[in-house]
């Protein structure tokens, strides 16, 4: 089965080890993965930072991107849900274009949702030992009711014990803009999350949303370099078992 990757530009800009490790997982699973050089942004900042006639602009691109595509994947869900619900909102005011959104919002998918839900798969073939923490990134948890999935390819990773840890549903601070327009505020949250996280006694945490990983990982990497966050896509495809 074919399936067309979304590369987001905070993976393609900063952590590319992300777009890898999601190629690597849906080969592992037996896909067979398309990447269309033409791909750009979703369009997310100038949404989110009210520009919605550049946003139109680049979410009309993205159409005629993946537009033909039965299925697309993204390790990033800020990105899907920019995809699969501001679309047609954004693209309600010109019929052809609507349609076409809500066409392409039904075949988006995150990555942890994608491989749980539809390829029915848990165990993806890892293995880990030690204490896995999971934070529940805001796009992913309420934009797009992510939460059981990624926790179910955790446990399914041989000798990694799961590890729940206080406000694990809390914002990590980042927020896109918000971590400009409110630094302070921004780093007090993140401050919380990563006190939780070493309080869990966790080795690693893990995450589904690039942006929540640049500002936790950043976060750690300046306060505590001996704790690690880490994509879950990274986390498993560096830690398959070997064949």
């Amino acid at each position: 089965m074919k399936v067309s990757l979304f590369i987001p530009c905070t993976v393609d800009i900063m952590m590319p080890e992300i777009g890898v490790a999601a190629h690597t997982l849906l080969s592992v699973l037996g896909m067979q993965t398309i990447y269309h050089k033409e791909q750009t942004c979703c369009g997310q900042p100038l949404f989110n930072a009210g520009y919605r006639d550049e946003a139109k602009r680049v979410a009309k691109h993205f159409i005629e991107v993946f537009g033909e595509d039965d299925c697309i994947i993204s390790p990033a869900g800020s990105c899907v849900c920019m995809v699969k619900y501001h679309y047609p909102e954004l693209l309600a005011d010109e019929p052809s274009w609507h349609k076409r959104a809500c066409g392409l919002a039904g075949r988006i998918h995150e990555l942890s949702q994608y491989i749980v839900d539809v390829l029915k798969v848990t165990d993806v073939g890892a293995k880990y030992t030690g204490k896995v923490a999971y934070h529940e990134s805001c796009h992913v948890l309420r934009g797009l009711n992510i939460s059981d999935q990624p926790k179910k390819l955790i446990a399914g990773v041989e000798g990694a014990q799961f590890v729940e840890f206080d406000n694990s549903t809390a914002c990590c601070g980042f927020g896109g803009e918000f971590a400009i327009g409110y630094p302070d505020i921004s780093e007090a949250m993140v401050r919380d999350k990563a006190a939780n996280f070493i309080k869990s006694g966790a080795d690693v945490l893990l995450l589904c949303e690039p942006g929540c990983l640049l500002n936790i990982s950043g976060y750690l990497h300046r306060n505590h370099p001996q704790k690690t966050a880490r994509h879950l896509a990274s986390f498993l495809a560096d830690n398959l078992k070997k064949v």
